[in-house]
């Protein structure tokens, strides 16, 4: 019964997320006047997202700051301020446990989201997050139970979200327009799952797709070719894994990739640090400071250069590495007493050696527990 669900849920899902980059855009064509002579005055078209700066203002530090996101969506419009969000990107991060901001670098915008409502134990306990559609998910614990909170930016609210099938935390997780992927993690009593779900935002629902070969937590997730791919992770508390599996949509299946990704040193490191831009995928190598490209056709990492200097982690936990549209983000801070900074640098990659431009930067602590972009 589940399989034939499933089969029925390969095609419904190619055909909603193929479908996703027509609505966005679409919702350009729908907009009210000034929403529409903005796009018309930057680009001369409708239905692309702003090309404004590459370049970041000459401060960093001088970026908007919009306290209350209320006041950016009653500025522009509700509708209109929706639709441009999400195509121009904003990227949610959290350096505080129940607090997180957002940051538009289009726009050089700042916005702080409401506080999370929670508990001691869902405050202390490992967290995931994840954007899809118009939703930021954040996945945590309350005592005996794996639980999900939802900020929508609809709402500019935060409410409980929908259960997994199998709820779980330490997982690899993708999003590609209103549909998502989580794969692998670990169940409420620590057993290393092999069991994967899709997750659609605009039907609140979750569906049962086929297990991965191999369980395996820790692990990270990003789509590529309209595949969805699960890296790295471990197989056990002390057995690191540097397979890779690739989830077809179209046949409903995994295939096992060896070797596709370095194993980690111990147990002790963040799970792998990739992203995917132009369907290409990167990763930062956390202990040389290196950024590299993965090779589809020879299953190899080819190092590019560096990763930003100042950002700082702890065996990768604290590092945000991430895509937003064409470009690559870095997001952490030094280490420094009595205070912190947070910096977000962007490069958008080409050929050459990375060449990493600091496009915000605010006092913060300089630790990011969780990291997110909404739109790509």
């Amino acid at each position: 019964m589940l399989e034939g669900q499933s089969c029925m849920l390969s095609r419904a899902l190619l055909s909603s997320c193929e479908q996703e980059s027509n609505w966005v855009y679409l919702t350009y064509r729908l907009l009210d006047p000034p929403c529409k002579r903005s796009m018309e005055d930057e680009e001369g078209t409708i239905g692309r997202p702003s090309k404004r700066p590459n370049s970041p203002p000459s401060d960093p530090s001088d970026a908007e700051d919009v306290s209350d996101s209320n006041s950016l969506i009653h500025t522009i419009g509700r509708d209109i301020s929706i639709n441009c969000l999400i195509v121009e990107h904003w990227i949610y991060f959290s350096c505080n446990v129940l607090e997180w901001q957002a940051f538009d670098p289009h726009r050089q915008r700042w916005m702080h989201l409401p506080r999370m409502p929670s508990n001691d134990c869902f405050m202390f306990s490992d967290k995931e997050s994840l954007a899809v559609g118009t939703e930021l998910l954040v996945f945590g614990k309350e005592v005996t139970s794996h639980i999900i909170l939802k900020y929508s930016i609809l709402t500019n609210s935060w409410t409980p979200g929908i259960e997994m099938r199998t709820p779980r935390c330490l997982f690899g997780s993708a999003s590609l327009g209103e549909c998502a992927i989580l794969a692998g993690g670990c169940d409420a009593h620590g057993a290393i799952l092999s069991s994967a779900e899709l997750y659609n935002s605009e039907s609140q629902t979750w569906v049962t797709l086929p297990s991965m070969n191999k369980p395996r937590k820790m692990c990270s997730g990003v789509f590529m070719d309209g595949k969805f791919y699960v890296i790295g992770g471990m197989a056990s508390n002390t057995e690191s894994l540097n397979c890779g599996e690739e989830f077809s949509l179209e046949t409903n299946t995994w295939r096992v990739i060896e070797n596709m990704f370095p194993r980690r040193a111990g147990a002790t490191g963040a799970p792998p640090l990739v992203a995917v831009v132009n369907n290409e995928l990167y990763s930062a190598d956390y202990a040389e400071k290196e950024v590299r490209k993965y090779d589809k056709k020879n299953n190899l990492w080819i190092t590019l250069g560096r990763l930003p200097e100042r950002p700082d982690s702890m065996n990768g936990w604290g590092l945000a590495f991430r895509a937003c549209g064409d470009r690559l983000i870095v997001i952490g801070g030094p280490r420094v007493v009595g205070g912190g900074i947070i910096e977000l640098n962007s490069w958008i990659p080409k050929d050459g050696p990375p060449e990493w431009t600091t496009i915000a930067s605010k006092p913060s602590g300089h630790f990011v527990y969780n990291c997110a972009v909404m739109g790509c």
